[in-house]
């Protein structure tokens, strides 16, 4: 059975910074998944945040997050990481970790999420300003 598990979240000031966590067990290979993280605040879509491809060569962020978070995976420990800096108030939303079989790079167009077959059930992540 497939185990998808995001931690991390928390309560952060502004500006701060938050690294969240996220394990998979039960994957066929987890260097065989490409690895995203997506959000959603309350209200609004949940949108692509960040993914990195099978062996970690190709990494692809939002507009909104680059250069502010950084994401990264070790694929000895099934473990996938997003590294968050100078966290907004609009960074706050329930982080999730998906897997992705499908391809080898890795995409966060909402017209292909649907190849994350695998997701976590989230974090929260309250950035306080």
């Amino acid at each position: 059975q497939v185990q998808v598990m995001e931690s991390g979240g928390g309560l952060v000031q502004a500006g701060g910074s938050l690294r969240l966590s996220c394990t998979a067990s039960g994957l066929t290979g987890f260097a065989n998944y490409s690895m995203g993280w997506f959000r959603q605040a309350p209200g609004k879509e949940r949108e692509g945040v960040s993914c990195i491809s099978r062996r970690g060569a190709t990494t692809k962020y939002a507009d909104s997050v680059q250069a502010r978070f950084t994401i990264s995976r070790d694929n000895d420990k099934n473990m996938l990481y997003l590294q968050r800096n100078s966290l907004k108030t609009d960074d706050k939303a329930m982080y999730y970790c998906a897997a992705d079989r499908s391809r080898s790079g890795c995409t966060l167009a909402d017209t292909e999420t649907y190849r994350y077959k695998y997701w976590g059930q989230g974090t929260q992540v309250t950035v306080s300003s």
